[in-house]
């Protein structure tokens, strides 16, 4: 019998392989839905992926003055994409929630609907994307709601090395959500290796000190292809160094060069925490839905796992 997505993540000895991906936008009908996600799915079916993670987009415009390179376009409910996505390939899903817009009687209102109407168990909560604006409901409260709640979830959350190179506390954090529930990560879009691996050596030497399993990292790579994506990719808050910057733009052919570098890094990685006891993953996302974008991810996905793959075996024979 195969195993599920929860199982694998929480087997250190398993690969974890995702793809992640967005809903399409919110007045797209149930016919254009279902065209839409077999589309996805067809662009899939060459390679072998664990599940997709279906984001929960917000406008984000209240974190950064600077404007969204391009526009924000609301989409449907994540879950109705997600339960859609896990029907058509009989793989399990993750969906994100961004939990401020809503009250706590409304947050248990969602739980109960997601795990019974759309039958979904596997989440990741999304906090506001700055302490600006009308925040009904905080990330804490919204884990502390989910344990008072009677549903099973498996629960995962996000992790950001770009905030532990600027505060040196994001692996603190990884242990207080776990103390919250959270069983696994997702990283944000890695373009700098060092942070990454700043974030696992810090995050590892402190669950070592206190006696602590540590939760898998699952880290997201992303194709870039020119300077509109890298600037939506730097709104987003991805730490992209100079050099990576200029080396992408400069280059012939920038998303091929970007793939370059995404092997790159996850290599330094792989080579930089072999010695660590955090058991990684891979999602693998376009950031626009351009095709030459899109396609470039299902590469960048073979290659890295494939990479993924490697680094385990050795590990395995070691």
């Amino acid at each position: 019998m195969a195993l599920s997505l929860q199982e694998k993540i929480e087997d250190a000895n398993q690969g974890v392989y995702l793809i992640g991906t967005t809903p399409p936008k919110i007045d797209t009908d149930n016919a254009q839905l279902e065209t839409i996600a077999n589309k996805l799915l067809s662009r899939l079916h060459e390679i072998e992926y664990d599940g997709v993670v279906i984001y929960d987009i917000q406008d984000e415009s209240s974190r950064i003055s600077a404007p969204r390179p391009f526009p924000f376009k609301q989409t449907v409910d994540p879950r109705v994409y997600s339960q859609l996505l896990s029907k058509l390939s009989e793989l399990d899903v993750i969906t994100y929630k961004s939990v401020a817009q809503r009250g706590v009687t409304q947050f248990k209102a969602w739980l109960n609907e997601t795990k019974q109407e759309f039958n979904l168990k596997n989440l990741v909560l999304v906090g506001s994307p700055s302490s600006e604006g009308d925040i009904k409901l905080s990330l804490p409260d919204a884990y502390q709601t989910l344990a008072d709640s009677e549903q099973d979830f498996f629960l995962g959350g996000v992790t950001i090395a770009e905030r532990h190179a600027s505060k040196r506390n994001e692996h603190t954090r990884l242990i207080e959500k776990t103390q919250q529930g959270c069983r696994f990560f997702i990283s944000q879009a890695v373009y700098d290796a060092q942070a990454t691996i700043d974030l696992i050596t810090s995050y590892a030497r402190t669950c070592r000190q206190e006696g602590i399993k540590p939760n898998r990292v699952i880290l997201t790579f992303t194709p870039c292809g020119g300077e509109k994506t890298l600037q939506f990719m730097q709104w987003l808050g991805i730490a992209v160094p100079e050099a990576t910057k200029w080396r992408i733009l400069d280059a012939e052919d920038s998303l091929n060069e970007s793939i370059r570098i995404c092997r790159e890094n996850l290599n330094q990685i792989l080579r930089s925490c072999a010695h660590l006891d955090v058991p990684l993953g891979l999602n693998i996302e376009s950031l626009t839905n351009r095709k030459e974008e899109i396609d470039a991810s299902i590469n960048l996905y073979r290659l890295l796992k494939a990479t993924m793959e490697l680094n385990l075996a050795e590990k395995q024979i070691a």
